[in-house]
């Protein structure tokens, strides 16, 4: 069955989060609305533009509601990823964040750029541009390019300053390739834990990013769009004076990872709330201290440790994976809990952990509100 089967004669039912079946995906839409909002008044403040990561959620719905509060578009890592929230009706100012060179791939990008306004894709290397020139002039409409620069982890983009301007040289000699400006996305230093040295990675890292932009606006290649930065580096990325626009995703969620950073510099909690949870439930309870839930590492990703107790335990009460299926909740003082009994966890990672699951069950306290499809669910192509 469905989770529409399962869930959907929920919808509003007085205390009906009680009756779903576990383990199950939610969203606490308080929650997730307030973060959408604090961070488009942040990012407007400061005279940016938002474009927030879509790998995040994977959800139409969710990214429909950033837009609408002022998000100039969404990211997405692949172009299944932007296909996807396309078909449903997110069509304005995608930007895939990774290239896209396989031919079949290709003529798939150029499909998506002609049913969607004002595309973007990312570029890191003479030979691509030259496909994806050849391939937007068969299609009949011009694809815009910007360049991606590699801050230091080798993973994708151009390594120097030169290389960039080679790679601007090639995109003025495609008619049909537009070039829109560089891509700087630092995810290495989303996670460090202390503010201060974050602050001081990216400030080190300004440095190599100027000396990009300089090289490109001497070969009269001045970016329009210095596009970056994440829910990590929110606070310091404004104060590099460089980027244009920010790709914040994870604040609309705020897993354990970044809940465990300090994110303001200010001893202050963080201005985001955590948003996504997971119930699950107690299914054997025959050994003093622990009980079995019925989520395992099929309901969590366990790249970023293991999930946290939001409620439904004592304090002090901690998560292990048991399995597949199953984890443990070891209890203090030899405690135990009852059959059927409900805990709610927080995810470590947000982004994986919602690639396991078909659907966001939308609550308000207790009460079931919506079903969100995850629509780009294993769309890793």
């Amino acid at each position: 069955m469905t989770d529409d089967d399962l869930h959907r004669h929920l919808i509003d039912q007085p205390a009906s989060r009680d009756g779903l079946n576990t383990p199950v995906l939610l969203i606490d839409r308080g929650a997730l609305d307030r973060n959408i909002a604090a961070m488009a008044r942040f990012v407007a403040a400061r005279g940016l533009q938002l474009r927030p990561h879509a790998k995040t959620h994977k959800s139409h719905d969710i990214a429909r509601r950033q837009i609408d509060a002022g998000a100039v578009g969404i990211c997405c890592a692949k172009l299944g990823e932007a296909e996807a929230m396309a078909d449903n009706g997110v069509t304005e100012g995608i930007l895939l964040t990774s290239p896209v060179v396989t031919p079949q791939a290709i003529a798939r990008l150029m499909a998506l750029n002609c049913r969607t306004t004002d595309l973007i894709c990312v570029v890191d290397n003479p030979e691509n541009v030259r496909e994806l020139g050849k391939a937007a002039r068969a299609a009949g409409k011009p694809l815009r390019v910007i360049i991606d620069i590699d801050p230091g982890i080798h993973r994708t983009g151009v390594a120097t300053p030169d290389t960039a301007v080679a790679l601007l040289d090639a995109i003025g000699s495609e008619h049909d390739l537009h070039y829109a400006g560089v891509q700087f996305y630092c995810g290495a230093q989303q996670h460090i834990p202390s503010f201060d040295k974050r602050r001081d990675a990216m400030e080190t890292l300004r440095f190599r990013l100027q000396a990009f932009i300089n090289a490109l606006t001497e070969a009269g290649g001045g970016p329009g769009i210095v596009t970056g930065g994440g829910t990590g580096t929110h606070r310091i990325d404004p104060d590099l004076g460089l980027f244009t626009e920010l790709q914040a995703g994870s604040y609309v969620f705020m897993d354990a990872e970044y809940a465990a950073c300090d994110l303001c510099g200010d001893g202050l909690a963080a201005p985001f709330e955590t948003a996504l949870l997971v119930d699950a439930r107690v299914v054997s309870a025959n050994t003093p201290g622990l009980v079995t839930l019925d989520a395992g590492l099929k309901a969590f990703s366990s790249d970023a440790g293991v999930p946290t107790v939001v409620k439904g335990a004592p304090s002090g009460a901690t998560y292990r994976f048991m399995g597949d299926e199953h984890g443990a909740l070891l209890l203090p003082n030899s405690g135990t809990l009852p059959l059927g009994h409900v805990v709610t966890l927080a995810t470590p990672h947000c982004d994986p952990t919602v690639n396991l699951y078909d659907t966001y069950h939308v609550i308000e306290g207790e009460t079931l509100r919506a079903l969100w499809p995850v629509t780009a669910r294993g769309r890793s192509r």
